[in-house]
């Protein structure tokens, strides 16, 4: 078995930094050494331990030959997961388990981004996460962090943002010119049914719930079919679907909030910190 020598981190850094810097002067800047270190550095990252050229120099200039443009893809890797280690075996206390609540509608819009950035920063830390309508995560005492969905005027906790609720179709269809018209809508216990339906009746236009699941993807995959019309947030809009309104002969929808509630009994620096994060995806 062939034997290598290892790459010091410290070579690969400085390596990085001519890189980005165009440079062996702003390099050593960057990484806070002279640059005569810096050249050392080169000298053996170069001699010794690739043993191929790593830069064509011409005049000031510096670029990096083939072999240095390979080098530098690994080194940025090699020096992310360097980052990564150390973050995580030196804050052991980033370690243990957050139980999240939120409606189905949020997990595909908001979540996978949300989770994704946090799992980065906190590999070691289990999140689970428990879908249900926003009536009945509010009767839960069990979650550290709840999302939900309120009507202006009846926040708790924490605003998250502000939404319109709109009416959606698929695009190219036409259901909500049927009587009555079909609607594709959350189960029962979902109050923005309730409102959807308090819109319709106050309008007086004929509509039958034609389709209920607990799924936004299976609501979602029956509009999109032309099915039948839904009601949901405006951000959850996909782009296959069109907002109806007015125009349409459809009635207004109340603005929607959502919140997130934190639960007192279960704080930490964990529920804390994902809870930011929560904070900062509902903003983007």
């Amino acid at each position: 078995m062939a034997h290598y020598p290892s790459i010091d981190t410290e070579l690969l850094r400085s390596f990085v930094a001519i890189a980005d810097c165009g440079g062996f002067t702003r390099a050593a800047e960057a990484v806070n050494r002279t640059q005569s270190a810096v050249s050392m550095q080169m000298k053996r990252l170069e001699d010794d331990v690739i043993q191929r050229p790593l830069f064509e120099r011409d005049g000031r200039q510096v670029r990096l030959t083939p072999e240095g443009q390979v080098l530098l893809g690994y080194a940025r890797r090699i020096l992310k997961l360097h980052g990564e280690v150390l973050n995580t075996l030196r804050e052991p206390h980033m370690v243990g388990a957050v139980r999240i609540g939120t409606p189905d509608d949020y997990v595909m819009r908001f979540l996978p981004s949300i989770l994704s950035r946090f799992a980065q920063s906190y590999p070691l830390v289990q999140v689970e996460v428990h879908c249900e309508p926003s009536g009945m995560l509010l009767q839960r005492k069990d979650l550290d962090l709840t999302i939900v969905t309120r009507e202006p005027g009846r926040e708790i906790g924490q605003l998250l943002r502000k939404e319109h609720f709109v009416w959606a179709e698929a695009a190219g269809f036409a259901p909500h010119e049927q009587s009555p018209m079909p609607l594709a809508m959350f189960n029962a216990d979902c109050f923005c049914r309730a409102w959807a339906c308090n819109a319709l009746d106050a309008a007086e236009k004929p509509y039958r719930i034609a389709y209920t699941s607990p799924s936004l993807s299976a609501i979602f995959a029956v509009v999109s079919a032309g099915l039948a019309v839904t009601a949901q947030l405006h951000s959850l809009i996909t782009p296959d679907m069109r907002i109806i309104g007015e125009t349409e002969g459809m009635p207004a929808l109340p603005m929607t909030s959502i919140v997130l509630l934190r639960n007192s009994q279960t704080q930490s620096q964990v529920t804390d910190t994902l809870a930011e994060h929560i904070v900062e995806g509902f903003r983007l």
